[in-house]
């Protein structure tokens, strides 16, 4: 029995966290200029399990009815992802390297700093770990819940693990320096159009 609670946490965590979004751009980014990757992909995937656990324990509920908070949050994560997209097109104009040795990268304090914000200034973070996972593992008893939201924080570990490690396999393509102009449009583009999602809805109630 308690097999099937964990495998349909590892299913739905891993439909809902490997969906391209701010924050995969974000690790995938990393992982490719060799930046604190690991410790990138150890932040992502903690904090996903802290979340999990809120959500498992009720606290969707109470997030889902704090209309305030959502806005602030909103707002918040909106700015930071308009300025780090905006980075990433400033990146791509500029881009000139033949390989990640030749890349700015960000300190250790900087890099620890922005993958929490990517993490936690993002609403759909929240969507999908503490009310999604939240809500679809509250409907088992409080014993398998546990094992429900054991297999969705080994999806979020072991995806994250395996892009921000894996991603050393497409270094060979991006040793040209297109690629990695390719590469910092598509982030900024995927940081603009989650901005958009967040703040359309906003202006259009």
């Amino acid at each position: 029995m308690i097999f099937m609670p964990f495998l349909q946490g590892l299913g739905t965590g891993a439909g809902l966290i490997i969906a391209i979004g701010a924050q995969n751009a974000f690790v995938l980014n990393q992982g490719l200029a060799r930046n604190h990757h690991l410790t990138v992909a150890l932040i992502c995937a903690v904090s996903d399990a802290l979340l999990i656990t809120l959500g498992l324990s009720g606290m969707g509920i109470v997030l889902a009815q704090n209309e305030g908070l959502a806005l602030w949050a909103t707002w918040l994560g909106a700015a930071f992802l308009f300025w780090y997209g905006l980075r990433s097109f400033r990146s791509a104009l500029r881009s000139a390297s033949l390989g990640p040795e030749g890349r700015g990268r960000m300190g250790f304090g900087a890099t620890v700093i922005a993958t929490l914000a990517v993490t936690f200034l993002n609403p759909h973070v929240y969507l999908d770990t503490v009310l999604l996972l939240g809500s679809i593992g509250g409907r088992y008893p409080e014993a398998q819940r546990i094992f429900f939201g054991a297999g969705a924080v080994t999806a979020s570990l072991a995806w994250f693990l395996t892009l921000g490690l894996g991603a050393r396999l497409l270094l060979p393509f991006f040793r040209r320096p297109r690629s990695w102009a390719v590469l910092d449009v598509f982030v900024g583009l995927t940081m603009w159009g989650v901005a958009a999602s967040l703040v359309v809805p906003a202006f259009a109630g």
